[in-house]
């Protein structure tokens, strides 16, 4: 089973031709689930919707429902942002989780999660979108202890191992990622811990997803560092739900457009137990 997280930046930037980028690389990946971050709404018509379309994929959305420090960055008050989900399966159950954050910081960030019904057995599927501000450390962690919280409260009786993807806006050795894990501290939930699919990538892999080799980012001053994660639980039975392999996906041009100004995450999931 093939998962995917990845952050579509939004209308931000040349938005429209990204938006041809952002197909083509998933068309490539053919995955099964994809959890999006920064996914816009507007006038009607829904990127998640478009895409699913595309793609022959089931969906969900979850719009923000404080929008409007996104609306003034692009100066459009009629365009939402959000969270979504694409599955090869179809969604069965659908649920949001607005994150705690003080005023100064609070853009209206979210959890999805969603319930992917299989021939075989469920899937607890989630995405989610922390807090950017770098000084904000503190803010994440009261986040990923609601989003621990939440997604015991949903994890459901299923075989199949939780699985939490996103943008964390945090780095792999950061009170909040390790926290969420749950086993190089206490997890915030009792037995509750997750991997980092990335611990299965090749050790010399190219890891960054927020990356100074993209144009976007290289405007800025902010370092490269991994940002975007796919956590998994433990695998079930029989090593279901083991992660295989995980790389990069849409960290390149697309016919001279960048898709978006972060990487995707791409993780290869056992979906059959062994033996």
């Amino acid at each position: 089973m093939r998962v995917v997280t990845w952050n579509l930046w939004w209308r931000f930037g040349p938005w429209e031709d990204r938006q041809k980028a952002i197909l083509a690389v998933l068309r490539d990946l053919r995955p099964d689930v994809v959890g999006l971050q920064e996914v816009w709404a507007a006038n009607g018509e829904k990127q998640a919707e478009w895409l699913a379309r595309e793609l022959g994929m089931h969906w969900a959305f979850a719009p923000s429902p404080a929008p409007e420090r996104w609306r003034r960055r692009i100066g459009d008050p009629t365009v939402d942002i959000g969270n979504a989900v694409l599955s090869r399966w179809p969604v069965t159950a659908q649920r949001t989780l607005r994150l705690p954050a003080p005023a100064d910081v609070d853009d209206g960030r979210l959890a999805l999660f969603t319930r992917l019904t299989t021939p075989s057995y469920d899937i607890p599927f989630f995405t989610t979108h922390l807090t950017s501000a770098l000084h904000a450390s503190a803010v994440r962690c009261r986040q990923v202890t609601a989003l621990a919280e939440f997604v015991a409260e949903n994890r459901g009786d299923t075989p199949f191992p939780m699985i939490v993807t996103g943008d964390f806006n945090a780095w792999p050795d950061s009170d909040e990622v390790r926290l969420f894990g749950g086993y190089l501290t206490a997890p915030v939930v009792p037995g509750q811990v997750f991997f980092d699919a990335w611990q299965y990538a090749e050790p010399d892999a190219p890891a960054v997803t927020w990356d100074r080799a993209n144009p976007y980012v290289a405007a800025g001053l902010e370092p490269g560092v991994r940002i975007d994660y796919i956590h998994v639980s433990p695998p079930g039975l029989g090593g279901l739900g083991h992660v295989r392999g995980v790389r990069r996906a849409g960290d390149g041009p697309v016919d001279g457009i960048w898709p978006s100004d972060h990487a995707a995450v791409v993780a290869d999931l056992g979906d059959a137990p062994s033996g």
